[in-house]
Protein backbone atom coordinates (compact mmCIF):
# COMPACT_ATOMS: atom_id res chain seq x y z
CA UNK A 1 0.00 0.00 0.00
CA UNK A 2 1.50 3.32 -1.07
CA UNK A 3 -0.11 5.61 1.48
CA UNK A 4 0.97 9.20 2.25
CA UNK A 5 3.31 8.83 5.22
CA UNK A 6 4.50 11.95 7.04
CA UNK A 7 6.97 12.56 9.85
CA UNK A 8 4.78 14.40 12.38
CA UNK A 9 7.43 14.75 15.10
CA UNK A 10 11.21 14.77 14.68
CA UNK A 11 11.85 13.01 17.99
CA UNK A 12 15.35 11.75 17.08
CA UNK A 13 14.52 8.57 19.00
CA UNK A 14 17.37 6.17 19.64
CA UNK A 15 14.75 3.49 20.27
CA UNK A 16 11.24 4.80 19.77
CA UNK A 17 8.62 2.34 21.04
CA UNK A 18 5.32 1.92 22.87
CA UNK A 19 3.20 4.26 20.75
CA UNK A 20 -0.39 4.50 22.01
CA UNK A 21 -3.43 6.75 21.51
CA UNK A 22 -4.91 8.27 24.66
CA UNK A 23 -8.51 8.93 23.62
CA UNK A 24 -9.42 10.71 26.86
CA UNK A 25 -6.62 13.25 26.51
CA UNK A 26 -6.55 13.29 22.69
CA UNK A 27 -2.80 12.75 22.53
CA UNK A 28 -0.25 10.19 21.43
CA UNK A 29 2.13 8.70 23.99
CA UNK A 30 5.36 6.98 23.02
CA UNK A 31 8.77 6.35 24.53
CA UNK A 32 12.42 6.55 23.60
CA UNK A 33 13.74 3.64 25.62
CA UNK A 34 17.44 4.43 25.42
CA UNK A 35 17.08 8.17 26.10
CA UNK A 36 14.71 7.45 29.04
CA UNK A 37 12.04 9.70 27.48
CA UNK A 38 8.26 9.57 27.76
CA UNK A 39 6.87 11.70 24.92
CA UNK A 40 3.42 13.09 24.30
CA UNK A 41 2.22 14.57 21.00
CA UNK A 42 -1.02 16.44 20.37
CA UNK A 43 -1.99 15.99 16.69
CA UNK A 44 -4.59 18.77 16.89
CA UNK A 45 -2.04 21.45 17.76
CA UNK A 46 1.33 19.84 17.07
CA UNK A 47 2.40 20.56 20.64
CA UNK A 48 4.74 18.01 22.15
CA UNK A 49 7.16 17.49 25.03
CA UNK A 50 8.96 14.72 26.84
CA UNK A 51 9.60 13.88 30.48
CA UNK A 52 12.80 12.10 31.45
CA UNK A 53 12.12 8.81 33.23
CA UNK A 54 14.38 7.57 36.06
CA UNK A 55 15.37 4.51 33.98
CA UNK A 56 14.90 3.00 30.53
CA UNK A 57 11.16 3.12 29.83
CA UNK A 58 9.50 0.58 27.56
CA UNK A 59 5.85 1.61 27.66
CA UNK A 60 3.18 3.83 29.21
CA UNK A 61 -0.53 2.98 29.37
CA UNK A 62 -3.37 5.21 30.66
CA UNK A 63 -5.21 3.83 33.67
CA UNK A 64 -8.80 4.09 34.88
CA UNK A 65 -7.50 5.85 37.98
CA UNK A 66 -5.87 8.71 36.02
CA UNK A 67 -2.09 8.28 35.95
CA UNK A 68 -0.19 6.19 33.42
CA UNK A 69 1.16 2.76 34.27
CA UNK A 70 4.72 2.48 32.94
CA UNK A 71 7.21 -0.33 32.46
CA UNK A 72 10.76 0.70 33.33
CA UNK A 73 13.94 -1.33 33.50
CA UNK A 74 13.56 -2.07 37.20
CA UNK A 75 9.79 -2.52 37.44
CA UNK A 76 6.38 -0.90 37.17
CA UNK A 77 5.85 2.80 37.90
CA UNK A 78 2.95 5.22 37.81
CA UNK A 79 3.34 8.55 36.01
CA UNK A 80 1.28 11.62 36.90
CA UNK A 81 0.93 13.78 33.75
CA UNK A 82 -0.07 16.80 35.84
CA UNK A 83 3.11 16.88 37.93
CA UNK A 84 5.33 14.93 35.49
CA UNK A 85 6.45 12.64 38.31
CA UNK A 86 7.22 8.91 38.31
CA UNK A 87 6.49 6.78 41.38
CA UNK A 88 7.71 3.19 41.65
CA UNK A 89 4.89 0.74 42.15
CA UNK A 90 6.70 -2.60 42.30
CA UNK A 91 9.52 -4.71 40.92
CA UNK A 92 8.84 -7.70 38.65
CA UNK A 93 9.55 -10.80 40.77
CA UNK A 94 12.41 -12.95 39.50
CA UNK A 95 13.61 -10.60 36.79
CA UNK A 96 17.42 -10.46 36.49
CA UNK A 97 19.06 -7.05 36.80
CA UNK A 98 20.37 -7.41 33.24
CA UNK A 99 16.82 -7.48 31.85
CA UNK A 100 14.46 -4.60 31.06
CA UNK A 101 10.78 -4.27 30.17
CA UNK A 102 10.00 -3.68 26.50
CA UNK A 103 6.38 -3.60 25.28
CA UNK A 104 2.83 -3.98 26.60
CA UNK A 105 -0.92 -3.82 25.99
CA UNK A 106 -4.21 -4.10 27.84
CA UNK A 107 -7.04 -6.58 27.40
CA UNK A 108 -10.80 -5.96 27.78
CA UNK A 109 -10.61 -6.81 31.50
CA UNK A 110 -8.08 -4.04 32.21
CA UNK A 111 -5.19 -6.43 32.67
CA UNK A 112 -1.78 -5.36 31.36
CA UNK A 113 0.28 -7.87 29.41
CA UNK A 114 3.99 -7.09 29.03
CA UNK A 115 7.32 -8.64 28.19
CA UNK A 116 10.86 -8.54 29.53
CA UNK A 117 14.11 -9.00 27.62
CA UNK A 118 17.88 -9.05 27.97
CA UNK A 119 19.04 -5.43 27.72
CA UNK A 120 22.03 -6.54 25.61
CA UNK A 121 19.66 -8.53 23.33
CA UNK A 122 21.78 -11.67 23.56
CA UNK A 123 20.52 -13.96 26.32
CA UNK A 124 17.15 -15.71 26.06
CA UNK A 125 16.19 -14.46 29.52
CA UNK A 126 13.00 -12.66 28.52
CA UNK A 127 9.43 -13.75 29.04
CA UNK A 128 5.87 -12.44 29.26
CA UNK A 129 3.79 -11.42 32.28
CA UNK A 130 0.34 -10.18 33.16
CA UNK A 131 -0.36 -7.42 35.68
CA UNK A 132 -3.80 -8.02 37.11
CA UNK A 133 -5.01 -5.42 39.65
CA UNK A 134 -1.76 -5.23 41.53
CA UNK A 135 -0.58 -8.81 41.04
CA UNK A 136 2.16 -9.78 38.55
CA UNK A 137 2.42 -13.35 37.33
CA UNK A 138 4.22 -15.08 34.45
CA UNK A 139 1.92 -15.70 31.48
CA UNK A 140 2.75 -16.63 27.91
CA UNK A 141 5.99 -17.79 26.26
CA UNK A 142 9.39 -17.63 27.97
CA UNK A 143 13.05 -18.13 27.03
CA UNK A 144 13.07 -15.23 24.53
CA UNK A 145 15.93 -12.81 23.83
CA UNK A 146 13.75 -9.95 22.50
CA UNK A 147 10.05 -9.96 23.41
CA UNK A 148 7.57 -7.69 21.64
CA UNK A 149 3.86 -7.20 22.07
CA UNK A 150 1.65 -8.55 23.37
CA UNK A 151 -1.32 -7.38 21.33
CA UNK A 152 -4.96 -8.29 21.95
CA UNK A 153 -7.83 -8.61 19.46
CA UNK A 154 -10.87 -6.32 19.64
CA UNK A 155 -13.11 -9.00 21.11
CA UNK A 156 -10.41 -10.11 23.54
CA UNK A 157 -10.43 -13.72 22.34
CA UNK A 158 -6.83 -13.70 21.03
CA UNK A 159 -3.46 -12.46 22.26
CA UNK A 160 -0.30 -12.22 20.16
CA UNK A 161 3.28 -12.60 21.40
CA UNK A 162 6.38 -11.79 19.31
CA UNK A 163 9.79 -13.46 19.46
CA UNK A 164 11.65 -10.80 17.50
CA UNK A 165 15.07 -12.41 17.14
CA UNK A 166 13.56 -15.69 15.92
CA UNK A 167 11.27 -13.78 13.50
CA UNK A 168 8.11 -15.43 14.83
CA UNK A 169 4.72 -14.21 16.04
CA UNK A 170 2.66 -16.52 18.27
CA UNK A 171 -1.03 -16.45 19.16
CA UNK A 172 -2.98 -17.86 22.10
CA UNK A 173 -6.65 -17.99 23.00
CA UNK A 174 -7.60 -15.41 25.61
CA UNK A 175 -10.48 -15.16 28.09
CA UNK A 176 -11.26 -13.73 31.50
CA UNK A 177 -9.46 -16.75 32.93
CA UNK A 178 -6.20 -15.92 31.13
CA UNK A 179 -4.20 -17.01 28.08
CA UNK A 180 -4.03 -20.52 26.65
CA UNK A 181 -1.07 -22.28 25.10
CA UNK A 182 0.75 -20.18 22.49
CA UNK A 183 0.96 -21.52 18.93
CA UNK A 184 2.71 -20.20 15.82
CA UNK A 185 0.82 -17.44 14.02
CA UNK A 186 3.40 -16.23 11.48
CA UNK A 187 7.01 -17.05 10.67
CA UNK A 188 8.20 -13.85 9.02
CA UNK A 189 11.69 -15.11 8.06
CA UNK A 190 10.61 -16.29 4.61
CA UNK A 191 8.72 -13.06 3.91
CA UNK A 192 11.29 -10.61 5.33
CA UNK A 193 14.61 -12.51 5.52
CA UNK A 194 16.62 -9.47 6.65
CA UNK A 195 13.99 -7.85 8.88
CA UNK A 196 12.45 -8.64 12.25
CA UNK A 197 8.88 -8.36 13.55
CA UNK A 198 8.73 -5.74 16.29
CA UNK A 199 5.70 -4.27 18.09
CA UNK A 200 2.27 -5.64 16.99
CA UNK A 201 -1.21 -4.13 17.15
CA UNK A 202 -4.61 -5.49 16.02
CA UNK A 203 -7.15 -3.57 13.93
CA UNK A 204 -10.96 -3.65 14.00
CA UNK A 205 -10.98 -6.41 11.38
CA UNK A 206 -8.79 -8.66 13.56
CA UNK A 207 -5.78 -8.22 11.30
CA UNK A 208 -2.37 -7.91 12.96
CA UNK A 209 -0.01 -5.05 12.07
CA UNK A 210 3.63 -5.15 13.07
CA UNK A 211 6.59 -2.83 12.70
CA UNK A 212 9.44 -4.45 10.77
CA UNK A 213 12.82 -3.65 12.31
CA UNK A 214 15.41 -3.34 9.51
CA UNK A 215 12.45 -3.57 7.12
CA UNK A 216 11.38 0.06 6.45
CA UNK A 217 7.70 -0.85 6.66
CA UNK A 218 4.74 -1.99 8.71
CA UNK A 219 3.18 -5.29 7.68
CA UNK A 220 -0.44 -6.43 7.95
CA UNK A 221 -1.37 -10.09 8.52
CA UNK A 222 -4.80 -11.69 8.17
CA UNK A 223 -6.36 -13.57 11.12
CA UNK A 224 -4.94 -16.81 9.71
CA UNK A 225 -1.39 -15.41 9.60
CA UNK A 226 -1.07 -14.61 5.88
CA UNK A 227 0.73 -11.42 4.82
CA UNK A 228 -1.83 -9.21 3.09
CA UNK A 229 -0.18 -5.76 2.89
CA UNK A 230 2.84 -3.64 3.69
CA UNK A 231 3.11 0.13 4.09
CA UNK A 232 6.57 1.58 3.33
CA UNK A 233 7.89 4.00 5.99
CA UNK A 234 10.81 6.40 5.24
CA UNK A 235 12.96 5.00 8.04
CA UNK A 236 14.87 1.75 8.38
CA UNK A 237 14.10 0.43 11.85
CA UNK A 238 10.32 0.46 12.38
CA UNK A 239 9.23 -0.52 15.86
CA UNK A 240 5.53 -0.08 16.68
CA UNK A 241 2.20 1.17 15.29
CA UNK A 242 -0.99 2.40 16.95
CA UNK A 243 -4.37 3.59 15.70
CA UNK A 244 -5.39 7.06 16.83
CA UNK A 245 -7.50 10.11 16.13
CA UNK A 246 -11.21 10.53 16.79
CA UNK A 247 -12.12 7.86 14.23
CA UNK A 248 -9.13 5.63 15.08
CA UNK A 249 -8.07 5.73 11.43
CA UNK A 250 -4.74 7.53 11.76
CA UNK A 251 -1.80 5.18 12.10
CA UNK A 252 1.08 6.42 14.26
CA UNK A 253 4.44 4.69 13.90
CA UNK A 254 7.64 4.85 15.97
CA UNK A 255 11.16 4.25 14.68
CA UNK A 256 14.73 3.92 15.93
CA UNK A 257 18.24 5.05 15.01
CA UNK A 258 20.42 3.36 17.63
CA UNK A 259 21.95 0.89 15.15
CA UNK A 260 22.22 3.28 12.20
CA UNK A 261 25.48 4.73 10.87
CA UNK A 262 25.91 8.26 9.53
CA UNK A 263 25.71 6.78 6.05
CA UNK A 264 22.44 5.04 6.95
CA UNK A 265 21.05 8.31 8.31
CA UNK A 266 22.05 10.20 5.17
CA UNK A 267 19.89 7.86 3.12
CA UNK A 268 16.92 7.94 5.55
CA UNK A 269 17.24 11.26 7.42
CA UNK A 270 13.74 11.10 8.97
CA UNK A 271 14.60 7.94 10.91
CA UNK A 272 13.87 8.30 14.62
CA UNK A 273 10.71 10.31 13.93
CA UNK A 274 7.12 9.66 14.88
CA UNK A 275 5.30 8.99 11.60
CA UNK A 276 1.62 9.04 10.66
CA UNK A 277 -0.49 7.89 7.74
CA UNK A 278 -4.23 7.48 6.99
CA UNK A 279 -5.02 3.87 7.86
CA UNK A 280 -7.14 1.87 5.37
CA UNK A 281 -9.05 0.34 8.29
CA UNK A 282 -9.82 1.59 11.79
CA UNK A 283 -8.39 0.36 15.04
CA UNK A 284 -10.51 -0.06 18.16
CA UNK A 285 -10.70 1.67 21.52
CA UNK A 286 -8.03 0.45 23.92
CA UNK A 287 -9.12 -0.49 27.44
CA UNK A 288 -7.54 1.58 30.17
CA UNK A 289 -5.43 -0.35 32.67
CA UNK A 290 -6.80 -1.11 36.12
CA UNK A 291 -4.39 -0.55 39.00
CA UNK A 292 -6.55 -2.19 41.64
Amino acid sequence: MNLPVSAVLAADSLLGEGVLWDAQRGIVWFVDIKRHRLWHFDPATGSNAFTEAPEQIGWAIPTEEGPLLCGLKDGLYTFDPESSTFTKLCAVPGEPASNRLNDACTDPWGRVWFGSMDDSEGSASGRFYVFDRGEIRPAGPSGIAITNGPAVSASGDRIYFTDTSKQKIFVADLSAAGAGEARLFADTAALFPAAYPDGPVVDAEDHVWTGMYLGSCVARFSPDGALVATVPIPARDITKMAFGGGDLKTAYVTSAIKNMSQQDMAGLPKSGSLFAFPAPVAGFAQTRARLG
